[in-house]
């Protein structure tokens, strides 16, 4: 291998505008009955948040870098390891979408959330600690790459996730591996995903593979086929046969996952930049396939941009 091609990694202070959060709830609640997305709301034994402030300050950070001659990513562990950009080099595309402020909403289980970047997520949902620091090392590997390794243990469960994530030389990807330790005697259920969101515009659409015909809602509180709908979803008419894969056609915020494939693809592509992002992993292991679409909303975290009104969840 020569290594003057290798990978180059290293650690930076960054500073962003930032909307800090208030002090969690002292006490947290041992017996929690609220619903989140579905599932348990409880957290113990970690606090919520429920204050967020409206006056933005600049907040520095410490970033950690991993660029080749294709790409340049940065990764921010202290706000749980999430890939804060994913920048092409030969074509000056972001595609993955690059928030430039820090605008935390309650959203997450145990309080803020942020919009942009690649999130990862378990063992629920968004997962509890999205906006706290993660454990992280670096690691140039013999062959030229260079490895982020971001991992931390689970309070609520007593299990431990841990993902890593590598840039090769003259690889135009970015390659992450998950893993996820049971420490305690008895099994444990979990979700594992990324979330990554994706600028959009009139010209983009959703890539799914062939053999996706029909798509859902959270717990198939809706349906309709694909890529051509016909019928009402999410309460908007669709009966004259609209292509819902194209974000201009989507009117409301609209969630649609597939409901089978058994390919290991998914993605999206911007016909006006000729760019886009692939998503590849394999469906034995990883079979869930989602985008989720904005519409004309304009979320409270991507208010200080105007060119960056609308971004589209790709999960």
């Amino acid at each position: 291998m020569n290594l003057e091609n290798a990978v180059n990694l290293w650690e930076e202070t960054v500073t962003i505008p930032t909307y800090p959060v208030g002090k969690p709830e002292k006490n947290p609640l041992f017996i929690e009955k609220r619903a989140y997305q579905g599932s348990s709301g409880k957290i113990y034994p970690l606090p919520v948040t429920e204050n967020l402030s409206d006056e933005k300050k600049d907040v520095k950070y410490r970033a950690v870098f991993l660029e080749n001659e294709y790409l340049k990513i940065m990764i921010l562990p202290e706000l749980g390891g999430r890939i804060q950009r994913a920048y092409d080099k030969t074509n000056g595309y972001d595609f993955v979408y690059y928030n430039h402020v820090i605008r935390p909403a309650l959203v997450g289980l145990a309080g803020p959330w942020i919009s942009g970047g690649i999130e990862f997520n378990w063992p629920q949902h968004h997962r509890p600690t999205t906006f706290m620091a993660v454990d992280y090392t670096l690691k140039q590997n013999a062959d030229g790459s260079a490895t982020v390794y971001l991992g931390e243990p689970d309070r609520m469960y007593g299990t431990k996730g841990m993902a890593a994530i590598s840039l090769y030389p003259q690889k135009a990807y970015i390659e992450i591996r998950g893993q996820l330790y049971n420490g305690t005697d008895l099994p444990q259920t979990f979700l594992w995903w990324a979330n990554p969101a994706v600028p959009v515009n009139d010209c983009t659409y959703s890539v799914f593979p062939p053999d996706v015909n029909a798509v859902m809602d959270h717990g198939k509180r809706a349906v309709s086929t694909f890529p051509i709908a016909t019928g009402e979803y999410y309460k908007w008419d669709y009966s004259a046969g609209v292509d819902i894969s194209r974000y201009k056609n989507i009117k409301v915020p609209t969630s649609y996952m597939a409901a089978h494939s058994d390919f290991d693809f998914i993605g999206n592509y911007d016909e006006y930049r000729e760019a886009g992002l692939l998503h590849v992993a394999a469906h034995h292991i990883a079979p869930g396939k989602k985008t989720m679409d904005l519409g004309q909303r304009r979320f409270r975290q991507n208010v200080e941009s105007k060119s960056d009104r609308n971004r589209r969840t790709v999960y």
